[in-house]
């Protein structure tokens, strides 16, 4: 493994919670020690992996090379030299590197061999644009992994308000199926309650004999769809955040002595995190809208092409709106954490340039 002497974002990261890019696993253990739910269910079987940072990480230059397909993102395993202070460093490998099988055998052992339950586990999360939790617990479900539910940061409060948002997004639908509204509540509720299952795939038959879905076509489909709900959901939310984070960026006080090149960088840096922030969120309300035009096609044109079409090419959709949709949320959710609200205090050019240049690293995802 690499030596990441990255010292600052690995102390930032030490204190914060998993976000969409970052699975804070070695958190999980912090604020759960000897949890019962923990030693029965965990999330990696190897203890070391185990306690670990998993980072979806946006590959830079000199870093393409370690792949033998051409990447721009891949999942990073850091493991801190020392897990209670990251200051002294750590250790990292990305999954799929073209030397990835030697040393992973080497580090972790036999547990992360090709085939391996915990290989199985990092070949899925790979697989996935984002690390939000409600989307990563619903796919290692979707794929019969069943990891204790205090590793996904997911409060009831949020849940409620979820199942909330899906019944009314879904209560179009059950109309148009039943065709009268007598019965429906109860119909929508356990529609819900299925679409948000860990076994989506079921209940839904009918739908999947109108839109002439094969069998991998309906359980794609069926997950996007559920993904595509929560993304429509999570960006009500940060709109509503947005214009105080572009506002913050442009607003925050930097002190201390710099460089007349880091003040000329924090000057530059403002007006293209704002800029890509604006563009990234035009491009995901974009494809959310596909999404709306294509329900709204079914629902109250009663045409099913237009969704069936929708549900065949969501796999692509949905990654690509997850990466975008993920940085979004890893950005806010970061300065939300380390500038909480109503806090105006001022902060250090050196740690405002190195926070910058993480955003701006990713948000050239969205360009």
């Amino acid at each position: 493994m690499r030596s990441d002497q990255t010292v600052r974002a690995l102390s930032e990261l030490q204190n914060n919670a998993s976000t969409a890019r970052v699975l804070n696993l070695i958190r999980v253990h912090e604020d759960f020690p000897g949890d019962p739910e923990i030693e029965a269910a965990p999330f990696f079987r190897n203890r070391l992996i185990d306690r670990t940072l998993i980072i979806k990480h946006r590959l830079r230059r000199h870093e393409i090379e370690l792949f033998k397909s051409p990447r721009s993102v891949a999942t990073k395993i850091v493991l801190p030299v020392d897990l209670a202070d990251f200051r002294f460093g750590a250790r990292s490998i990305f999954v799929g590197e073209s030397d990835f099988e030697a040393i992973a055998t080497e580090v972790f052992g036999e547990d992360l061999k090709r085939g391996s339950y915990d290989r199985r586990i990092l070949d899925l999360i790979d697989g996935l644009p984002t690390l939000d939790p409600f989307i990563l617990k619903g796919f290692l479900a979707q794929n019969d992994i069943l990891p204790a539910s205090v590793y996904f940061a997911i409060s009831e409060g949020d849940v409620q308000r979820m199942i909330e948002f899906v019944r009314l997004e879904i209560s179009a639908l059950v109309h148009l199926s039943t065709g009268s509204s007598r019965g429906a509540s109860d119909y929508v509720a356990r529609m819900v309650d299925k679409l948000l299952s860990n076994d989506p795939n079921s209940g839904f038959e009918p739908l999947k004999e109108v839109l002439k879905l094969n069998d991998q076509e309906y359980k794609d489909g069926m997950f996007c769809w559920r993904g595509f709900l929560y993304y429509k959901w999570i960006l009500n939310d940060l709109m509503d955040y947005i214009p105080i984070f572009l506002s913050d960026i442009e607003s925050k006080v930097a002190v201390g002595s710099a460089s007349s090149e880091d003040i000329k960088y924090i000057s530059r840096a403002r007006k293209d995190i704002q800029n890509s922030v604006i563009m990234a969120i035009s491009q995901v309300q974009g494809t959310i809208k596909r999404y709306n035009d294509a329900y709204e096609g079914l629902t109250k044109n009663y045409s099913p092409i237009g969704f069936r079409d929708f549900l065949i090419s969501s796999p692509e959709l949905f990654y690509d709106l997850g990466q975008k949709l993920g940085v979004l949320q890893h950005s806010c959710s970061f300065w939300r954490y380390r500038f909480p609200d109503g806090k105006k205090k001022a902060v250090a050019y050196e740690e405002l340039k190195e926070i910058f240049l993480d955003f701006e690293e990713g948000l050239s995802l969205v360009e």
